[in-house]
């Protein structure tokens, strides 16, 4: 949005300071508070000699201001710009009217391809509330290089091979339900993984069987295959349902199972590297001298581990997706695996190895039920959903409006949930608080879907007598709120290219819920309806604009935008 601002000024700045426009237009920022300026440039960035104070200084004085750039001013070592109001807002406006859903997009990625992995859960176990981090952190990943106008493919890669299975089938045998598996199989898979589990302790052939078990899958056993990939395809459906509540759709589902021949090559690369040694029949991958340990490759008995299968499939995904940068959305607990991983693909000499990247992230700490039982994802969902319920019947009148109630509710319970997890830095542990996150107020979920509601209430009360017009008088909107709101709207475009670059969501969850507060304290002292058409219109313009940068912030994060509650 503010490109051809920062060229104007970069432009000018060139001739004074000799420095390329190029590296000018990168220095240039978005203070924090508009009260220094919309525009700000950062002097020690252009890495010129001198002092940059007085160099700053010396600069803004030299800087002709025209109708477009109306001030230049130093503070310290920046100098700050004003923007022509008029021009600002005429610009903003028109430009989302215009592109409305893509505002803020780019084709810098064009002709590029990233495939993004998250989420990955294990087969035949409820999917953990633990991993809903991984699943949100990644779809908001895909989605903004899908805004950059990346290829994205965003990638399942389940956790659906090892001796667990093997064991699961023993279990099976012993504690398996047929009725209780149709009816709710993942749930009863896993009621028979635990206590397959727990009869392994006490009797240690069990897990002999379910070792062997293992292994004839891996020899291509068609019996212990048809079984295996029974439970497989029980849980991709069941996870897909989960998916779709979060507004979530794969475009592959992957796993360690599908990992073919590639895996006898990565061994055969990382003995050819001199990286493997043996162990009593087992095969180690040594990285000591890179401070990353060693780690188990092989078993003795010929199957393969983690880290053999992750190598197998990145070659794999390599020669069939030619993707030019691959993402792993991996928790932090997990790190010394990523670090051996992303060093063991280069040390084998793979000519993209730079193209991976490991993106983590903190632990949730109390996620549990309000009784303080510890549950799974659907669990947490049904309980935000019934509580949002109970807290929309407060209000009958406007409960009686709502079309779905019930979708309503569950769309504000996911919105709780996903924004509390977003607002800190995503490597930060945090604590998981119901009592916050399902409040109306403050920095929540709920508060930015109300305030989406509330945008679009105004335009509905403005049918019949006044249409959102792109030729508005939009010179006629000078109050400080509106001025505040088309700033913010302004800056939406460098939010999304901020938070593309840093992966963080709270970048975009902090522009949410500041939008959010700005609109919901204009909303108060700027009505649209009862004052002079040309203002009216003005402001419906405005409303309009907000609600539609909000929306695609929301649909960014992966929410569906509520239009009433």
């Amino acid at each position: 949005m503010f490109d051809e601002f920062k060229t104007s000024i970069a432009t000018q700045l060139a001739v004074l300071t000799g420095a390329a426009v190029k590296d000018i237009v990168e220095a240039i920022e978005i203070p924090r508070s508009n009260a220094h300026g919309d525009l700000a440039v950062t002097i020690p960035r252009l890495r010129i000699k001198g002092n940059p104070v007085q160099m700053a200084k010396d600069w803004a004085e030299a800087f002709k201001v025209d109708e477009v750039i109306t001030d230049a001013v130093s503070t310290g070592p920046y100098i700050n710009f004003r923007i022509n109001r008029q021009v600002l807002t005429r610009k903003v406006l028109s430009d989302i009217y215009k592109t409305q859903d893509k505002y803020g997009w780019t084709n810098e990625g064009a002709g590029k391809r990233v495939i993004v992995e998250f989420s990955s859960p294990n087969i035949a176990k409820p999917f953990h509330a633990g991993h809903l981090r991984s699943t949100i952190i990644g779809n908001l990943i895909y989605n903004l290089y899908r805004a950059n106008g990346w290829d994205a493919i965003s990638m399942n890669y389940l956790g659906d091979w090892g001796k667990q299975y093997g064991l699961l089938a023993v279990g099976f045998e012993r504690f398996g339900n047929e009725e209780k598996l149709v009816a709710d199989p993942i749930l009863h898979l896993f009621e028979v993984y635990v206590a397959i589990s727990a009869a392994a302790k006490e009797d240690d052939s069990l897990n002999d069987r379910a070792r062997a078990y293992f292994k004839s899958m891996e020899d291509g056993d068609e019996a212990a295959l048809a079984l295996w990939k029974r439970f497989r395809d029980l849980s991709i459906a069941k996870y897909k349902d989960t998916y779709a509540r979060l507004n979530i759709k794969f475009d592959v589902y992957s796993g360690e199972s599908q990992v073919g021949e590639a895996m006898n090559r990565a061994m055969t690369m990382l003995e050819e590297c001199g990286l493997i040694t043996e162990s009593e029949g087992a095969k180690l991958l040594n990285l000591e001298k890179y401070k990353l340990g060693v780690t188990p490759v092989r078993k003795s008995d010929g199957t393969t581990l983690y880290l053999t299968r992750d190598i197998g499939a990145a070659i794999e995904r390599f020669e069939k997706y030619n993707f030019d940068k691959i993402i792993y959305v991996v928790s932090s607990q997990q790190d010394m695996h990523m670090k051996q991983f992303l060093k063991a693909i280069d040390l084998i000499g793979l000519p993209y190895a730079n193209r991976f990247q490991h993106v983590n992230y903190g632990l949730v700490r109390g996620m549990s039920t309000r009784k303080g039982t510890v549950v799974f994802l659907d669990d947490m969902l049904r309980e935000s959903k019934d509580i949002m319920h109970s807290v929309m019947r407060v209000n009958e009148e406007k409960y009686m409006k709502v079309t779905d109630p019930e979708h309503t509710a569950d769309v504000l319970g996911i919105s709780a949930i996903i924004v509390q997890d977003m607002l800190a830095k995503r490597i930060k542990d945090y604590d998981f608080d119901w009592k916050r996150i399902l409040s109306f107020e403050g920095d929540t979920g709920p508060y930015i879907q109300y305030t989406h509601t509330r945008l679009c209430s105004i335009e509905r009360k403005a049918q019949g007598t006044i249409k959102v017009n792109p030729d508005a008088d939009v010179s006629l909107l000078t109050e400080k709120h509106a001025y505040e709101i088309v700033t913010l709207l302004a800056q939406y475009p460098d939010i999304l290219a901020s938070t593309l670059r840093t992966l963080e969501p709270c970048t975009i969850i902090h522009y949410m819920l500041e939008l959010s507060r700005t609109v919901s304290s204009a909303i108060e002292q700027m009505r649209v309806l009862g004052t002079p058409d040309d203002v009216a219109e003005a402001r419906l313009l405005m409303y309009w604009s907000a609600r539609a940068v909000l929306k695609n912030a929301l649909t960014i994060i992966g929410l569906e935008p509520l239009t009433c509650m």
